[in-house]
């Protein structure tokens, strides 16, 4: 975990989110929460992790996100070398991804 975002603020916020029960209620809150594109992109770094994990090209990625090379490039160094929020998500959701 970094410590640089382990702050009270922070652990309010996951709290708040952890109270959501559907895609109707994330709407609600994320919409509030966040701009348009600052959600646009979790969600686009998100569809570039499934897709490396489906081992898909980064020119394939990029044709069908939008993402640039260097954001698919960041997402992958979070895959390999983060803390495994991704995988533990992909897992969670019962995505028949390979183990790394």
């Amino acid at each position: 975990m970094n410590k640089k975002i382990k702050t009270e603020a922070v652990d309010h916020l996951f709290e708040a989110v952890l109270t959501l029960k559907s895609p109707e209620e994330c709407y609600a809150f994320f919409e509030d929460v966040c701009t348009v594109n600052e959600l646009l992109s979790l969600s686009q770094r998100y569809e570039v992790a499934k897709m490396l994990r489906e081992k898909k090209t980064y020119l394939d990625i990029a044709e069908r996100t939008g993402a640039s090379t260097a954001t698919i490039s960041r997402v992958n160094r979070s895959l390999n070398y983060g803390n495994d929020g991704y995988d533990m998500v992909f897992k969670r959701l019962g995505y028949p991804f390979e183990e790394k």
